[in-house]
């Protein structure tokens, strides 16, 4: 074993806890440290985020896995990553259905 790697931290998606944010909206928590969390975000086609998803205290940081992720003004196909900056805001949802990993550096 490479010296250091007995301290990693890991999940696969399916086997944590999953949180219905809104209808067809659902939040799995892959890791949680002292600020910053990692998380996969499920999305059904045809769902929307209820209200608009501002980003406080920090930064969202966001990877399409899958699918078309919409952010109320423009669709980004699989591959894409997004960065917006704290207290930017949007309103997500998607058509076909999609799946994110998000990260929050800042809590």
């Amino acid at each position: 074993m490479i010296e250091g790697m007995q301290n990693f931290e890991w999940a696969t998606a399916d086997d944590v806890p999953v949180r219905e944010l809104f209808p067809g909206i659902r939040l799995r928590t892959l890791w949680s440290g002292e600020v910053a969390s990692a998380h996969v975000l499920e999305m059904d086609p045809g769902s929307r985020w209820e209200g608009i998803d501002v980003h406080q205290p920090g930064p969202e940081e966001v990877c399409v896995v899958s699918g078309v992720f919409n952010d109320g003004i423009r669709d980004y196909p699989a591959g894409s990553f997004i960065h917006a900056p704290a207290g930017s805001s949007h309103v997500p949802q998607s058509v076909d259905g999609c799946t994110l990993f998000l990260f929050y550096p800042e809590g």
